[in-house]
């Protein structure tokens, strides 16, 4: 990765990231702001911000935005995180100017007028209603509000009801003016493309922002709880988080490791047991999911009415295991499957962008694929154990594991239970399976 970096003397920070042989560019603007930046009435506002983007500018309208990066060929298109807001096209190399000045646009000189407004609101509650239809999404929200309770980083993205039905004009323009400031954004350009054309790219379409950096946000704090929705389902679909590790944690890969080990493939030890070994649910898997400054293991299982009566067990049982047992092949294996997650990703270049943005904003840096593939080849099974055993004790601090769960979960046991698979008592409560 050759990159360049520049920051204009109005905070904006520019990157460019060229791929030679590549005809065609990613290009975006990443903004430090997302759901986590938002007050308690303004839920979803960052999200209904990213919509109403290409409902219309003072240049052109809602169709016109849509014709004109059709008609080249391209992609348009936005996303809203806990932490991040992304605008970003993929075009051919000749539009990249086209590409910048419509990002450029949307982003300073919104028009929010009321009617689209209004019919973006009706698109917004769709996608709330959408999300609640599509059990094994709305699961991972209840586990994230569970987690961070009463906090900005747990409330949904997408907002509710009755915050997304107050959305107006004045408080779309007002947060776009408060969040969307230059030296919390950064405009990345990878594949085809020059430093000197981005930066002059960058000047003349992206200068009319807000200068001054984004309002810091409320530090995030793991607190933990249950939650249950019994509902008329086919399946269960139960998550479970525990205490884990910001993006910045200088174990943040040990993490990764131990998460893949533990359920990150068709060799890890959640699917052997649960699926290969006991037939008990079709998905499971488990993951870390890191923020700015805080963060959560998680594990997911799909499974049937029966069968959740089962599986909790089974996953503090193969958690407690991994720490007394992994072997070097086991992480060898995770090494393998991060490295080649990330070395494929580093073909796209949209991938490469968005990677770019997520470094920036973590660390304040970039690093190469070397330098990363150099941290994983040092993490050996006894520091993921070692890792491992600080999930296990962690699941015995403050408000212990949190579980989310939507669907027949009758037989799912109780939080106190699960916690107590962690404890000094562990060795008291049965296997389910016995």
């Amino acid at each position: 990765m050759t990159l360049e970096i520049s920051k204009l003397s109005n905070g904006l920070t520019v990157v460019s990231d060229p791929m030679p042989g590549l005809e065609s560019a990613a290009v975006g603007v990443w903004v430090n702001t997302g759901s986590r930046n938002e007050q308690r009435q303004q839920m979803g506002v960052s999200h209904m911000l990213e919509h109403m983007a290409f409902k219309g500018t003072a240049r052109r309208s809602a169709r016109a935005i849509a014709e004109e990066i059709e008609a080249v060929g391209g992609v348009l298109n936005a996303y809203t995180s806990r932490e991040q807001t992304a605008f970003h096209a993929r075009v051919l190399k000749e539009d990249v100017p086209l590409a910048l000045d419509m990002i450029g646009d949307i982003l300073t000189n919104p028009a929010f007028e009321p009617p689209e407004l209004e019919r973006e609101r009706q698109v917004v509650l769709q996608e709330l209603g959408q999300a609640r239809d599509t059990p094994d999404d709305i699961v991972f929200d209840h586990l994230q509000s569970e987690i961070f309770k009463d906090q900005p980083l747990g409330w949904p993205i997408l907002g509710e009801e009755a915050t997304v039905n107050a959305f107006d004009r004045d408080m779309l323009k007002s947060y776009m003016a408060s969040q969307y400031r230059l030296e919390g954004m950064t405009l990345i350009a990878s594949g085809a493309v020059r430093h000197d054309e981005i930066l002059r790219l960058a000047e003349e379409k992206c200068g009319g922002l807000n200068r001054g950096a984004v309002p810091a946000t409320a530090a995030a704090h793991y607190a933990g709880g249950d939650f249950r929705s019994y509902e008329d389902l086919e399946q269960a679909h139960l998550a479970f988080a525990f205490p884990g590790l910001s993006n910045r944690d200088p174990d943040y890969f040990v993490a990764q490791i131990y998460a893949t080990a533990l359920g990150g493939g068709t060799s890890s030890r959640l699917f052997q047991e649960a699926r290969e070994k006991r037939g008990l649910c079709y998905s499971i898997y488990a993951f870390s999911n890191g923020f700015q400054d805080s963060g959560f293991l998680g594990v997911y299982a799909g499974t049937g009415e029966s069968e959740a009566g089962e599986i909790a067990a089974v996953i503090a049982g193969e958690m407690q295991a991994i720490a007394a047992n992994l072997t070097e092949a086991e992480v060898g294996r995770a090494r393998a499957q991060l490295k080649v997650s990330l070395l494929m990703g580093m073909e796209r270049p949209g991938t490469r962008a968005e990677q770019i943005a997520g470094q920036l904003f973590a660390l304040g840096k970039v690093q190469t694929a070397a330098e990363i593939v150099a941290q994983l080849d040092v993490i050996d099974a006894g520091t993921v154990k070692r890792y491992a055993a600080r999930v296990v004790e962690g699941a015995n601090l403050g408000n212990g594991p949190t579980i989310a769960a939507v669907g027949p979960v009758k037989k799912l046991e109780s939080h106190a239970t699960f916690a107590g698979r962690f404890g000094a008592s562990a060795a008291t409560i049965p296997d389910a399976a016995e």
